[in-house]
């Protein structure tokens, strides 16, 4: 089983939660993962993001998701930040709804969170062809 909680620092808008949770559900159900855990997900502005990224990463830039595996080896696989105001601009580039991009940003820190990575081309295959198989097999497919 899988538990989501989410902490909406963007605003009231509970159309995110409904894609989160979709989304979420359907990659752990598509993993074949048997164990109960908990992940985070962190809904917030640019200007947080930007923030984070700087203090985490040493990057002084806004970014679109920043996930933070919790290595303890408990349920709670780990916090993923996600910035809205990226989705919305990101979506528009790509020409593609702000709810797929939304989807496609929960399951990248999702994957990232259960230790998945994109540093070497190897690894950055399997996590891209997970990312995709998740989306295909959702309603979030590319040009929804």
């Amino acid at each position: 089983m899988l538990k989501i909680n989410i902490y909406n620092y963007y605003n009231e808008d509970k159309t995110y939660n409904r894609v989160v949770n979709y989304i979420l559900k359907r990659a752990y159900k598509n993993l074949k993962i048997k164990e109960k855990m908990i992940a985070n997900i962190i809904l917030v502005d640019n200007e947080k993001i930007k923030e984070l990224n700087s203090q985490y990463r040493k990057i002084d830039n806004e970014t679109d998701v920043l996930s933070f595996e919790n290595d303890q080896g408990l349920a709670e696989i780990g916090d993923i930040f996600i910035s809205i105001d990226k989705a919305k601009e990101q979506a528009k580039d790509y020409e593609h709804s702000f709810e797929r991009e939304l989807a496609f940003l929960s399951v990248h820190g999702f994957l990232h969170c259960l230790g998945y990575d994109h540093l070497n081309k190897n690894d950055e295959e399997v996590m891209f062809d997970l990312q995709k198989q998740i989306l295909d097999n959702s309603k979030y497919r590319r040009n929804s």
